[in-house]
């Protein structure tokens, strides 16, 4: 049974020109079959459709992919953000290490965010947030891992960010402080939670910068965000991984160290030495940073060693 959902994504992308026949039915069984399309090969969908393999290639293509790979794992997101928890288990049910299959899911995804690495965005991201009065981060339920780390260390580079995980209220009374001088980033996988959306759309009608990264593009944020940075959040059970979405927003945090690195010597410097006051390493830095001085080029150590909230 067709799923509307994925037919209005899919309308969306559709080239203005249209499609041809064939390719035109490998879409419609992308809409009426969307499980078998998320799961199963090239191949596989080229048989449902009565098509070659290469016109499933060139219809992920007019869809603005760069290929079947990358259509089918947003298709894919989009399908298992229609299912509840239990039946993601279900969908998810294997024989073997369920340990030994997350990691390999996990090291796939990494894989793959490497390949499809876009630096532009990054970039992008990066000098908005190093340009921002503010930069507020939502991400909430478990992806609040993601949001923290990317807050604390983006603090740490010398730079006003905050992360929202405490709830609609806190949200909506940061929401309230969102100027056109501001950042949001919001950062949701699976299942979008509402108050995201909501919040994306206000910072978005008052001015402010706002980027999403996300696992599907969905159109409630994408109509928000200037860019969606996309990242596979697939995990082998009931809820989602956040590996892939960790990595994206430390090469991120990377990237804002490298925009002003005499502002992020100065800023881990100040840190290094209120932690030496307030004594709150178990192992006290010896030489340098045991001055207060942190070395030429070690702004890298700092945003990743040891230090208060790490752990």
């Amino acid at each position: 049974m067709a799923d509307e959902g994925f037919a209005e994504w899919l309308r969306e992308r559709m080239p203005a020109r249209g499609l041809r026949p064939k390719s035109a039915a490998v879409v419609d069984v992308l809409v009426s079959q969307p499980r078998q399309a998320s799961f199963g090969s090239t191949g596989d969908l080229a048989r449902l459709a009565g098509v070659n393999v290469a016109t499933v290639t060139r219809t992920a293509q007019a869809l603005g992919f760069a290929g079947w790979p990358a259509l089918q794992q947003e298709l894919r997101a989009r399908y298992l953000s229609s299912l509840s928890a239990p039946q993601v288990a279900e969908e998810h049910h294997s024989a073997g290490s369920p340990a030994s299959a997350s990691l390999r899911r996990d090291l796939d995804s990494l894989a793959l965010v490497n390949r499809r690495f876009d630096e532009a965005e990054v970039r992008a991201v990066a000098e908005a947030v190093a340009a921002a009065r503010r930069t507020t981060v939502i991400a909430d339920g478990s992806y609040a891992a993601v949001g923290i780390a990317f807050a604390h260390n983006a603090r740490l580079a010398g730079y006003d960010v905050h992360a929202v995980t405490a709830g609609d209220a806190e949200l909506a009374n940061a929401t309230a402080k969102i100027t056109g001088d501001d950042v949001l980033v919001a950062i949701s996988f699976w299942r979008l939670y509402e108050s995201t959306v909501r919040a994306a759309n206000e910072a978005h009608s008052r001015g402010a910068r706002v980027f999403a990264i996300s696992d599907a593009a969905s159109p409630a944020l994408a109509g928000a965000a200037e860019r969606v940075l996309m990242v596979p959040a697939e995990g082998v059970t009931f809820f989602p991984s956040l590996t892939a979405g960790m990595a994206l927003v430390q090469a991120i945090v990377a990237q804002l160290a490298a925009v002003d690195p005499a502002r992020t010597n100065r800023s881990i410097e100040a840190a290094e030495a209120m932690w030496s006051r307030f004594e709150l390493l178990h192992r006290r830095p010896t030489g340098a940073a045991a001055r207060g001085r942190t070395e030429p080029g070690s702004a890298g150590a700092g945003l990743g060693g040891e230090e208060p909230g790490e752990g």
